[in-house]
């Protein structure tokens, strides 16, 4: 039993969202997937509106406040254009199916490993903690097509149906997603998804940039008390404005560009030496797995971290655009790790941490980390 389930609907493109601007999507007859959340229903003129059943959202914690889901809703909203592809757990991008990919690439036997996409995000500024988001993938084209785009799935996330935790930072608009309602009990085939998104720090408002790198875990198929990384999903994205439910297509306005078959990250960059965080925001959770739980990620000034451990190559997954993840259980405990190197000698990192008996979160950490020595 998957940790969340979707629901698949196939219809035909008949201008299924509205021409807004001067792009549009084709009105071919391509068929077009659209992976719609249970508590949906699916349409193929797709949604008028995100619905939010914030009031059954629970939070154990008093630091999930008004102002501070305010501030981040601010930041969090709108719509983020980019690229997004899968990887291997070993760090491998892999190629998009043949059957969406041009016959022109087929020819000229171009591999195409990037779906081009948007993530219309909204988060409701209220006395409730309520965000909804879309991903949705582009067909891909030969050149520059924007005017002829076709969208080949979409998928809705809620953090209230859908997330058995939720930290997020009002301050950066960083968050953390766990998606799924965690493992059923020696059951082989559960599986969640830590949805890390980091927000570069060093943009300005109105060219921010982040990264979305998702880990899907399953039980290891040896140990079943050891949790295993399954896959890989990277999203970079760039913000286009306001929330516009998805209507403003990038199309060749894109500021980036593909990127899963450029380099890695270079693994001396990270490892041979001792991180140390300036700035660690963290969020603790004590209930149990299955429930929903929304936090806020708070820095404690009057605490001091302890340097990290120095990473060991062994360890990591290393992945384009400067990122890394990866997984790793010390003694009772999982963590699972990404990190983005912004400049030589500094990151930013998210961590969750994981009993390794009872597969219960413990812990989300964000930090801005520097080299020490």
């Amino acid at each position: 039993m998957a940790a969340f389930s979707t629901t698949t609907t196939t219809c035909t493109n008949n201008r299924i969202w509205s021409q807004q601007r001067h792009h549009r999507l084709s009105t071919s007859n391509q068929p077009i997937k659209i992976h719609l959340n249970s508590y949906s229903g699916a349409n193929c003129h797709g949604l008028d509106h995100f619905n939010c059943h914030a009031s059954s959202v629970t939070s154990n914690s008093p630091s999930t406040t008004s102002s501070s889901w305010t501030d981040f809703a601010a930041k969090v909203s709108g719509e983020w254009d980019g690229f997004g592809a899968d990887f291997t757990v070993e760090g491998n991008p892999i190629e998009l199916p043949e059957s969406v990919v041009p016959e022109a690439y087929r020819e000229w036997e171009v591999k195409v490993f990037d779906w081009q996409t948007q993530c219309p995000t909204l988060a409701h500024c209220s006395d409730t903690t309520c965000l909804v988001y879309k991903t949705i993938k582009l067909l891909p084209t030969v050149g520059c097509e924007a005017d002829a785009a076709t969208v080949y799935t979409i998928e809705e996330r809620n953090i209230d149906v859908d997330t058995s935790a939720f930290a997020y930072q009002s301050s950066s608009g960083c968050y953390v997603a766990v998606w799924g309602r965690g493992f059923e009990e020696k059951s082989k085939s559960s599986s969640i998804e830590l949805e890390h998104c980091l927000v570069d720090p060093r943009d300005k408002e109105e060219s921010r940039s982040r990264v979305r790198i998702i880990q899907v875990l399953g039980y290891d198929h040896q140990d079943s008390e050891y949790l295993r990384l399954k896959g890989i999903k990277v999203f970079v994205e760039q913000w286009y404005g306001p929330f516009r439910n998805g209507d403003q297509l990038g199309g060749c306005a894109i500021r980036d560009s593909a990127f899963a078959a450029t380099q890695p990250l270079n693994a001396s960059l990270v490892t041979g030496g001792v991180w140390q965080g300036l700035s660690t925001a963290v969020a603790t959770f004590h209930t149990p797995h299955r429930n929903v739980n929304i936090q806020q990620l708070i820095e404690d000034e009057l605490s001091v971290r302890e340097p990290i451990r120095r990473r060991n190559k062994d360890d990591l997954i290393l992945l384009p655009k400067k990122l890394w993840c990866s997984v790793q259980k010390l003694e009772d405990e999982t963590y699972c790790e990404v990190g983005w190197l912004l400049d030589q000698g500094r990151a930013i990192t998210s961590t969750c941490t994981f009993s390794s008996t009872t597969k219960e979160l413990k812990e989300i950490a964000l930090a801005n980390e520097t080299m020490v020595s």
